[in-house]
């Protein structure tokens, strides 16, 4: 997976993704800020804890692999943060498989604040 994910990508995410195509949950979650809020299939996961599961439920046990395709920065301007956005082709045991989805990063202190998958 590593010469799929571009080397544009800020290490958290990178992490994160990297993470992601080993199936490695606890690896999935280190990337994140301790108060980070993940968006996913309209509902939201705040904090560790939720965190910890909804990669359980929606990654490690759908083995969910993204393939990136991807890769923009949107500048947020003075008011707001920049959005890292990925482009991925999903995979896995899960119905309608492959997915093209994007995953939009919001940063922080060097650590991944929020996540919105669509």
């Amino acid at each position: 997976m590593q010469d799929q994910i571009s080397p544009a990508l800020p290490a958290p995410i990178s992490a994160y993704l990297e993470a992601n195509a080993r199936l490695d949950a606890e690896a999935m979650l280190a990337p994140f800020a301790s108060d980070a809020v993940v968006g996913d299939e309209r509902r939201s996961h705040a904090g560790t804890d939720e965190i910890r599961a909804w990669i359980l439920e929606a990654s490690i046990a759908n083995q969910a692999v993204p393939r990136v395709t991807g890769y923009r920065l949107e500048d947020g301007g003075q008011a707001r943060p920049d959005v890292h956005v990925v482009d991925a082709e999903v995979s896995g045991g899960f119905p309608g498989s492959p997915v093209q989805l994007s995953f939009r990063f919001v940063l922080a202190d060097g650590a991944i604040a929020r996540l919105a998958i669509s």
